[in-house]
């Protein structure tokens, strides 16, 4: 199947789901009027991005898959990971030089908005090593399920060599709760806060539309100084 063709599959497939999961959110709102702890309920069974950039993240991460490979064959290994336009780039590249055409390329993807480049430069990484993160990744996200006030629903989790990515929309206290949930988990040896802080009021007030975030590069949106320059920025554990 071509790429072209894979993307327009994606998109009708997307579409579709979203259809069917706006007839459930049309429940989720009314519940939100009713009180308090239904209105939690919904904040946190939902996905709070738009259906559009669901569907636009799905594509990009199709694309970052696509225009890797056509650039490095072989001799990398790259993953891009999106949330509402926001790419993490993570992976094994022989040279700086490949590090650093991997985030041009990147920067190329239509509605990618910013590149967190915590990609690393040294030999590929073992097969082992890659099941371990594939493993950590399924804890993690099942512990943020059975974890009360965490958002699970529109948080992405990506593990790459024992470092936990953690991206999405949510408040400052739910990102806190999140990472201190992910730390938690055995084999973990860092956690990156990459979210998009929002404020309760503006989930509760008008929670189909987009709601207004802070920052992302500012030091309170994240627990860790984005890498969308294209530097060396490291992971950084959470305190």
């Amino acid at each position: 199947m071509t790429l072209s063709n894979r993307l327009s599959f994606t998109r009708s497939l997307a579409r579709c789901l979203l259809g069917l999961a706006g007839l459930s959110a049309l429940s989720g709102c009314g519940l939100l009027i009713v009180g308090g702890t239904a209105a939690t309920t919904a904040l946190v069974a939902t996905d709070r991005r738009t259906a559009g950039e669901q569907v636009d993240d799905q594509t990009i991460e199709l694309r970052v898959s696509s225009e890797m490979n056509k650039a490095f064959g072989d001799k990398a290994r790259l993953t891009g990971t999106s949330y509402a336009g926001r790419l993490l780039l993570i992976g094994d590249v022989p040279t700086e030089a490949d590090r650093q055409q991997a985030v041009s390329i990147a920067r190329t993807i239509p509605k990618v908005h910013s590149v967190d480049n915590y990609i690393r430069v040294g030999d590929l990484t073992a097969l082992s090593v890659r099941t371990n993160d594939t493993w950590i990744t399924s804890k993690v996200k099942s512990q943020l399920t059975t974890t009360e006030n965490v958002p699970f629903r529109t948080i992405k989790v990506t593990t790459e060599r024992g470092v936990v990515y953690l991206m999405g929309k949510v408040t400052a206290a739910e990102g806190e709760l999140s990472a201190k949930v992910a730390s938690g988990i055995t084999g973990v040896n860092k956690v990156v806060k990459l979210f998009q802080i929002v404020s309760r009021e503006s989930l509760i007030t008008d929670p189909d539309k987009p709601a207004p975030v802070t920052d992302s590069s500012s030091p309170s949106a994240t627990a860790t100084p984005t890498a969308a320059d294209g530097g060396g920025a490291q992971p950084m554990p959470v305190q």
